[in-house]
């Protein structure tokens, strides 16, 4: 776990609907990213929503998607429309997701701070006592 501000520009780790060729990339990343590349979560499970996934954390186990970093001049806009995508606000008991920065691994095998968008812990618990687990943690790979 990485401890960070709310307020700290990090890039963004995305391993569902906002990956290349998901319904949200175009939507909200096209024309704001300086840069979308490899990456895995570790220690976090991905289940299916169903419709759009959640990473719930889970010791041993890891979530693909990419690593995405907003151009400068669009990282606040870019920051507050992931928020109301996943309907994140700060502190909200009924938050289906919490914004935390947490570190990714590259394709490179180098690491960095990034926000991911996990699954709030209500319901977390759900997931794990009920829900779909997408095995090998690739949301793409649900096809």
């Amino acid at each position: 776990m990485i401890t960070s501000d709310p307020g700290t520009p990090l890039p963004f780790f995305v391993y569902g609907t906002l990956r290349l060729g998901e319904a949200n990339h175009d939507l909200l990343l096209r024309g704001r990213t300086a840069s979308e590349e490899p990456a895995r979560l570790p220690d976090a499970v991905l289940y299916d929503g169903p419709g759009y996934p959640y990473a719930v954390e889970r010791q041993g186990a890891e979530v693909r998607g990419e690593l995405v970093t907003a151009r400068p001049e669009s990282y606040d806009d870019l920051l507050a429309a992931l928020d109301r995508l996943e309907e994140y606000v700060p502190g909200c008991p009924r938050n289906l997701y919490e914004r935390v920065a947490r570190s990714v691994v590259r394709a490179d095998g180098t690491t960095a701070a990034a926000w991911v968008y996990l699954a709030a812990p209500r319901v977390a618990a759900r997931l794990r006592a009920t829900g779909t687990r997408i095995e090998g943690g690739d949301w793409l790979s649900r096809r």
